[in-house]
Order: C-alpha cells, then structure tokens, then sequence
C-alpha cells in the first residue's frame, strides 16, 4: 500500500503534462511547376539575323523584265515584278546581281548592243531610285550602301558573247560597271575547255577585277577556270545534280573542287533546279554545304527571270521563310550568316585584292580570239 502512494504522489515535472511531443521539421511546400517556355520560333530568330546579316542575292533578271514595262516605281512598289524596294526589304535583302544577261535568240552583234542597252538601263533605275538603291561595284561599296540603308546593286553577269572575241570589250564593259561575266557559249569556252584566248579572258577578269561566272559552263571549262583564277569564282544559279539533275546544277566532284578553290556556289530559288518546296530547296543549300564548305554556299533568287519558282518563295519578301528552314534545321548563326551575306563579300574582297596585286605585275593586254 505504501508503494501505491508513492507511485501517485510522483508528480511529472512543471510544464512536461503540456508540452507536445517533438515534430520532425515540415518540408518545404511543393512549388507547383511554372509554364514551360516558349520554345523557339524560327521566323522570329531568321527575321533577327537578316537585320544582321541581310541576303546577298546573287541572280535578278530585273533589268530584262523592266524593258517591256511603259511604267514603274520601284520605291514605292510594282505588282509587275517580283522584286521592289518594299518586298526587298521586307526580305531582309542588303545586295542583288542584276543580271544583264539577254536571251538565247539575241545571237550575233545583236549581243553587245542588248547588253549595253541593259546597262544603261541599270544606271537609270538605280539614278531615279536613290532613296532605295545604290550602284556598287566592291565589298565595301556594298557595305557602304547597307550602313546607309540603300540595297546594293552589282551589274552582272553578262554573257561572254558581247565580248566579240575582245578584251578591249571586256575592259569598255567593265569601265561601264560590269562585275562578272558569264564563261559559256563562245569559241573560247566551250565542251572541250578553255582555248589559250579563254585563259586570258579569264587573267584579264582577274586583273580587272570581274568575277567568273560559270553556271551552264562546261565540267571541263569550269575546272580550267578554277585553276588558272587567281580570284574566287562564282555559280551564281548552280544547285546540287546529286538531288536534282538540272543543266545547270553541279555534280558532287566539281562542288567539291570549288571547295577547294575556295569559290561560290549561289544556290537557286528555282523549282526546275531545287524543287517546288522550301524544304528541298533547304536540301540542297545543305548538300553543297557538307561538299563544299560553309564559305562557300549562297543564295541565288533568280527573281524576275523565266522559272518558275518553288510553293511558299513567290517574292524576294519570302527570304525569311527560308532562313527559318534552315534554323529548324539546326544550322548555326554563323554559317548562316556565311550563307546570307558573308560568302559574297569575301568573294568581292577577293576579286578586288587579286586586281589590285594583278596590276601591278601584269600589262594590259590586247589578244583576241
């Protein structure tokens, strides 16, 4: 009995009957997942890069399409052609070739005469659309025009017929702002090659400063001219005949050469040569991308020419659509930038550095065919 007493006269200590038992810390509160974000939009980022870098567009047939127009305005823009002031901009396009080139049924002296009709036809336009476009012949010109928001324009190419056989051609044609000239068609260029007056047409384009041009040229021609310029030479409507086995397209071992040259193969916007889709024209600007180098693929919209051209590239407006392809593609900014416009201001630095060293080792010279 006396051990029940003690037993209830044991009192717990002051404060233990209301102090609750240990808790084990509370976890942190669940954060409840945040939007995902937007993943990226590939027209966006191309519209991004052009404002950088803008399309360098190495093929307009525009001076032949403006012959037969009673009038136009290009400033402001003309549903006529495919390409005006408005829809170049719009396209991110900082430069174009205007190609004076005149048809196939022009044989003969009617070539010349066509051509520089062309030319000053060239001048013209450009002179009553100041505020839009600039006449340019070099890299720096052309970088000149971008920096004060005019779209370069480059005369050429030409085809080699209104030469006449004539260097004193070539230099006049030149002095009227001719930058590069088509090496097909004649008795100089030809199935077999480049004849002993074809190789000094093409060391007189190089101390002039006159690119080679050799889409449609010969696979024999084409490598003759590769190995005797001195300067970088130009495909400027040339795609892939591994996709597409087109006149005009090159085959893998010549794109490889041109690689190696260091040249330019200007890609196509035309559905007969790369396809009738965005995407297969993207194929074949990534074919001769792995053959030939990043440094040496470019953009050719054959704008305001004859062919037809792929679903979704209607106008120089649609560049964009394009460059967003290739961004889907995982192409990185700085071979597009290459592609856009880096391509063709190295290969215009590198005619004008191989005039420049041209003459002052070799003299004008006076051969004819």
């Amino acid at each position: 009995m006396a051990e029940l007493q003690a037993a209830l006269d044991t009192t717990a200590e002051a404060g233990d009957l209301d102090r609750s038992p240990e808790r084990s810390p509370e976890p942190p509160p669940i954060s409840e997942p945040g939007p995902e974000p937007p993943a990226p939009d590939p027209l966006r980022h191309a519209r991004s890069l052009l404002a950088a870098h803008p399309v360098a567009d190495g093929c307009s047939g525009l001076p032949w399409a403006l012959r037969g127009l009673p009038w136009y305005d290009l400033e402001l823009g003309d549903s006529a052609v495919d390409a005006d002031v408005p829809r170049l901009r719009a396209g991110g396009v900082g430069a174009q070739f205007w190609s004076v080139h005149v048809p196939d049924s022009v044989t003969g002296d009617r070539v010349l005469g066509a051509t520089l009709e062309q030319l000053d036809l060239v001048k013209h336009v450009v002179d009553g659309h100041s505020e839009g476009l600039r006449l340019t012949r070099t890299a720096s010109e052309v970088a000149d025009a971008r920096h004060c928001g005019r779209i370069a324009v480059l005369i050429g190419p030409a085809r080699a017929q209104a030469l006449g056989d004539s260097l004193a051609t070539l230099r006049a044609l030149h002095a009227l702002g001719l930058c590069s000239l088509t090496l097909t068609g004649t008795s100089w260029a030809g199935p077999e090659g480049l004849t002993p007056f074809g190789e000094e047409v093409v060391r007189e384009l190089n101390r002039l400063g006159v690119l080679a041009e050799l889409s449609g040229a010969s696979e024999a021609t084409a490598h003759r001219v590769l190995a005797v310029s001195k300067a970088p030479v130009l495909f400027s409507r040339s795609g892939a005949r591994a996709l597409r086995d087109a006149p005009d397209n090159l085959p893998d071992g010549l794109l490889t050469a041109l690689g190696a040259a260091k040249g330019l193969c200007l890609v196509p916007l035309a559905a007969e040569q790369t396809g009738s889709s965005i995407g297969e024209v993207a194929d074949h600007l990534d074919h001769v991308r792995r053959l030939a180098g990043p440094e040496c693929v470019g953009l050719s919209g054959t704008y305001d020419t004859p062919a037809a051209h792929p679903d979704g590239l209607a106008d120089t407006s649609r560049y964009p659509h394009l460059i967003a392809e290739l961004v889907a593609r995982d192409w990185s900014d700085d071979d597009l930038a290459r592609l856009t416009w880096g391509n063709v201001q190295r290969v215009l630095r590198g005619a004008d550095f191989t005039a420049r060293a041209a003459r002052d080792r070799r003299r004008q010279q006076r051969a004819t065919a």
